[in-house]
């Protein structure tokens, strides 16, 4: 049996607005299951684009996407959805929560849409993954009443409450200081270290140290895919 997850097969993108841009370049790799693999370059370079289309959130490319070697191609969108709310995780830079919900109706909402658990088990499971975070007594606060890092917090539980093969970041520390950064790096390390798959976007040098293996693009290219020696960890005194 593979130990592959996710595969990239000549990936082309092109944008058409106003003119006919190619932004993605015959990209082609693949992740093993509990891989962290962190996808830099600069602003621009189209990281962020490949990083949806792997997400299966962005359907209008060139080439094939495989996830647990199914191919994501010529799929209907509710079809999508559904690989998207069981296999996959995303953390964006905004944590995007609904403001009139709390914190425990926020991260329950994938696991309710799922209907893989009745209500009651989605609701133990959220707070399992508060607790996990260390967030727990957030729980009933709506969303409107925590910082920006509590908040990214509750995004990444969210993005647990499924048990997802991947985990998938896009800039998820871009929004936060730097204190904030490194505390949800340390909880990105926890959840890796649990056998979590994670893909993570990042244009930041000191966030991509922190995986296992780095791919760089530039101008829609991978131009280098390597183990990561060097490896950045986090203690838990907040010092790098």
């Amino acid at each position: 049996m593979s130990d592959i997850t996710l595969e990239a097969k000549n990936i082309n993108k092109y944008f058409h607005d106003p003119t006919t841009v190619k932004v993605l370049s015959d990209i082609n790799f693949s992740v093993n299951k509990g891989d962290f693999v962190a996808i830099t370059g600069k602003s621009g370079c189209g990281k962020s684009t490949l990083l949806y289309i792997l997400s299966t959130m962005d359907t209008d490319y060139e080439g094939e996407l495989l996830i647990d070697g199914e191919s994501m191609v010529n799929r209907k969108e509710p079809e999508l959805a559904k690989i998207r709310n069981e296999k996959i995780g995303f953390v964006f830079q905004f944590h995007y929560l609904l403001d009139e919900f709390t914190v425990l109706q926020n991260v329950m909402l994938p696991g309710l849409k799922l209907g893989k658990y009745s209500e009651a088990e989605v609701e133990s499971r959220a707070i399992e993954k508060l607790k996990m975070l260390g967030i727990e007594a957030l729980a009933l606060k709506q969303a409107t009443q925590i910082s920006g890092g509590e908040k990214q917090r509750v995004a990444i539980a969210r993005a647990l409450i499924n048990d997802p093969h991947i985990i998938m970041g896009d800039e998820p520390t871009g929004n936060l200081d730097t204190k904030t950064s490194i505390e949800i790096m340390s909880l990105v390390e926890d959840i890796h270290a649990k056998g979590n798959t994670i893909i993570l976007v990042t244009h930041e040098e000191d966030i991509a140290m922190h995986a296992h293996r780095i791919v760089r693009m530039r101008d829609g290219l991978i131009v280098r895919d390597y183990a990561n020696t060097n490896i950045q960890i986090v203690d838990r005194s907040g010092i790098v």
